[in-house]
């Protein structure tokens, strides 16, 4: 699910209809697929949502890799 986000991601962005701006590095469908290969799945899942919620206006963002 995660490559077929990331693949459609890579269109429109090279058609000009989307303007890539992830707060993170690696940015947050990355750091999924990372952790998912890196982790089991309960842990791979939590950190996916803990990523994802802390991806807001409020939170600096930066250089975030899985652990």
């Amino acid at each position: 699910m995660i490559k077929i986000y990331q693949f459609f991601k890579k269109i429109l962005i090279f058609i000009g209809f989307y303007k890539p701006s992830c707060r993170f590095y690696p940015s947050c469908s990355e750091y999924c697929s990372q952790t998912f290969k890196k982790k089991k799945f309960p842990k791979s899942l939590f950190l996916c949502i803990y990523r994802i919620l802390r991806c807001n206006p409020w939170n600096k963002g930066g250089y975030d890799p899985v652990k």
